[in-house]
């Protein structure tokens, strides 16, 4: 029998905790914390099998922060590496998990970091002491705060902001788990939107649009409820870049509604009417009995599979350190001199681009393997339903041909997960140019590797 159970730990950061997590902010440091961040933790079982799904409140988890976190939870828990899936929410609002160039704020982000494996941990923990037979079930909607974030202006030139003409998958993909009476466990939601409603002018730290989506839908539905970032790499919030507070609490406030409203409606049994008897009253009442005529599906299977990607020529990690280290250098200069916001803020978001570019080639050049970069693509099937994902931040598209193209019954496609690479566009954006294409290590022709692999996985777990 499937066995499910949900734990959480607070990762809530101290006060002036280095938070600088855009080009365009002259900031360095917190002000305060507007919501509580989190570690939320599904551990499921079936005989033998264990399986946790971690779900983080923090912008990314590097390939050997991830390793080091589901080491820990190995040891731990005793929950083998390969049946661990450690997601993060992919909020900008939360600490820098990278500054170097920052002279505030960082010594408190090193202890951060240093204390969320053992939260991840405990969560696990407590979701293993938690579990009881449960039950699954499978349920989709929609949600309009996303867009597609890659619009052109009148030369050409590709930005972050609404393209209204551009792909976007606005879908609210649900995965419950309920107990043998029907009291909800936990409540998986998976959406794709960029957590960057909060932008340069905000001085809070916050867990974005996921914070308020999960805690309206465990004020409504009932247990914990996990995000999981979906196919976001083009896909980001309609209403984005903003200081002000009440923006991601309501856009978070849409999508748990929405989520709670497709919950509530889920059931894991087919069932058949019965009419049980009319009641004489002042009208005749008809007393039914809704039969369950079906067992859930409690299957419970993990796989992976490993994909070579074409890798494409990045900055050589010299000259991407050089780079930086000028820019760095010259920031420094700007900020001793006293200038105006305006210049300030100039030289940080060239340190800021050049500190990315960085962190892409010390990536590219611990992972690729000659002329491609392996990928591990991990699927998990809960019941009815099978959760894929890369650690990448995929383009919509790809999400899409997936769901699409799936064996599986119910697909929930994710990236930003075990782990992080970079985008994964599709191939036709390499030709348009833009931000992700400029970052990416991977060569055209990626997409479609990834998408098959994936496919792939889901087989695997589906028909095992």
């Amino acid at each position: 029998m499937l066995k499910a159970g949900a734990g959480r730990s607070d990762i809530t950061p101290p006060v002036g905790i280095a938070h600088a997590g855009w080009g365009a902010q002259t900031h360095q440091v917190s002000e305060g914390n507007d919501m509580p961040l989190y570690v939320t933790a599904l551990a499921l079982s079936n005989g033998n099998l264990q399986v946790a799904i971690v779900d983080i409140d923090i912008a990314i988890l590097t390939n050997a922060q991830d390793a080091e976190m589901r080491d820990l939870i190995t040891q731990r828990t005793g929950i083998p590496q390969d049946n661990i899936r450690i997601s993060y929410s992919h909020t900008h609002s939360a600490p820098v998990t990278f500054g170097e160039w920052l002279t505030e704020g960082m010594e408190l982000v090193e202890q951060w970091l240093l204390e969320l494996p053992g939260a991840a941990a405990d969560a696990v923990a407590q979701a293993i002491g938690a579990q009881v037979p449960a039950v699954p079930s499978f349920g989709v909607g929609e949600c309009d705060i996303n867009i597609n974030r890659r619009p052109a202006d009148d030369a050409g030139n590709l930005f972050t902001g609404r393209n209204w003409e551009g792909f976007v998958d606005r879908a609210v993909e649900v995965v419950g788990l309920d107990d043998l009476d029907g009291n909800p466990l936990a409540t998986l939601v998976n959406y794709a939107c960029h957590p960057t409603i909060m932008g340069h002018l905000n001085k809070w730290v916050t867990p974005d649009f996921p914070g308020p989506m999960r805690r309206v839908v465990e004020q409504t539905v009932g247990g914990m409820c996990l995000f999981l970032q979906g196919a976001s790499g083009n896909q980001g919030p309609v209403d984005g870049f903003t200081g002000d507070l009440r923006v991601y609490r309501r856009a978070g406030a849409a999508l748990g509604a929405e989520a709670s409203r497709v919950r509530l409606q889920m059931d894991p049994y087919e069932r058949k009417e019965r009419l049980v008897e009319i009641l004489i009253s002042g009208a005749d009442l008809g007393i039914y009995e809704d039969v369950a005529v079906s067992e859930p599906d409690d299957a419970l299977a993990v796989s992976w599979v490993e994909v070579d990607l074409p890798a494409r020529d990045v900055l050589s990690l010299d000259e991407a350190q050089a780079e930086y280290d000028r820019l760095a250098k010259e920031l420094g200069a700007v900020r001793a001199s006293g200038v105006p916001d305006d210049e300030v803020q100039a030289a940080v978001s060239r340190v800021m681009r050049a500190n990315i570019y960085l962190n892409v080639s010390r990536n590219v050049e611990r992972v690729r393997k000659g002329d491609v970069v392996p990928l591990r693509i991990q699927a998990i099937r809960i019941g009815g339903a099978v959760l894929v994902t890369m650690p990448v931040e995929p383009f919509a598209e790809l999400g899409a041909q997936i769901k699409e193209r799936s064996v599986a019954a119910n697909t929930v496609f994710s990236g930003f997960s075990n782990g992080h690479y970079a985008y994964l566009p599709t191939t036709a954006a390499y030709e348009e140019g833009g931000y992700e294409v400029r970052v990416t290590p991977f060569a055209p022709g990626s997409d479609d590797l990834a998408v098959e692999a994936c496919l792939e996985a889901i087989e695997t777990v589906w028909t095992r």
